[in-house]
C-alpha cells in the first residue's frame, strides 16, 4: 500500500535520484545537467528554513514520488503565493501517485495561509496538466518556446488555483 509522508533528510537520495532522472529523460524540468547531492542538501536546508513542506509517497520502504511548495517570487507582495512541484518515479507513472500527493500540498498552503498555488507545467506534459485540472487547477497562462531541450522548442504552461485564505491578509 502506498503512504504519503512528510519527507526526511533520510529521503534525499531517492529523491535525487528521481529528480535526476526527470531531468535527463523528461521535459518535466527545463534543466540539462543533473543535479549533485550538494545541491539537494542546499534544496532541503531552504525548505525546512522557509517553513515550506516536502512530502514522499513510498511503498514498502522504496520512495516513488515526492511533492513540496515553495517561494512562487522573491518579492513581498508575492507573499501570498507558491508554486508546486510533483515528481514521480518513472517506474510508478501513471499509478495514481501524484493524485496522492497533490492533497498535502494543497493543504499544507492553506494551513500556511497562502492564496493560490501556481504550477508551471511543459505543455506536453499531458498526464500532469490533467492532474492539476482535476485538483481546480485552472490555466492561466500558455508561454511560447520558452524552452530548449531534446533538439526542440518548448512551451510552458501556468495554472493556478485559488484558495479562500487568508481571511486577512496584511502588506507586512
Amino acid at each position: 500500500m502506498v503512504t504519503v509522508r512528510n519527507a526526511t533528510e533520510q529521503d534525499l537520495p531517492a529523491m535525487l535520484a528521481i529528480y535526476n532522472d526527470v531531468i535527463l529523460n523528461t521535459t518535466a524540468v527545463y534543466d540539462y545537467q543533473p543535479h549533485t547531492m550538494e545541491a539537494r542538501q542546499q534544496w532541503w536546508d531552504t525548505k525546512q528554513q522557509q517553513g515550506f513542506p516536502v512530502f514522499v509517497a513510498a511503498e514498502d520502504g522504496l520512495l516513488l514520488g515526492f511533492s513540496s511548495i515553495g517561494p512562487f517570487r522573491a518579492w513581498a507582495a508575492y507573499k501570498y503565493s507558491v508554486e508546486n512541484s510533483i515528481y514521480v518515479d518513472s517506474s510508478a507513472r501513471g499509478k495514481g501517485i501524484g493524485k496522492l500527493l497533490m492533497p498535502p500540498l494543497i493543504e499544507a498552503a492553506r494551513q500556511l495561509d497562502m492564496h493560490t498555488i501556481i504550477s508551471g507545467i511543459d505543455a506536453a506534459n499531458e498526464a500532469s496538466l490533467q492532474l492539476h485540472r482535476s485538483f481546480g487547477f485552472e490555466k492561466v497562462a500558455h508561454f511560447k518556446q520558452v524552452g530548449y531541450k531534446f533538439g526542440r522548442w518548448l512551451d510552458l504552461i501556468f495554472l493556478q488555483l485559488l484558495l479562500d485564505t487568508p481571511l486577512q491578509p496584511r502588506e507586512q
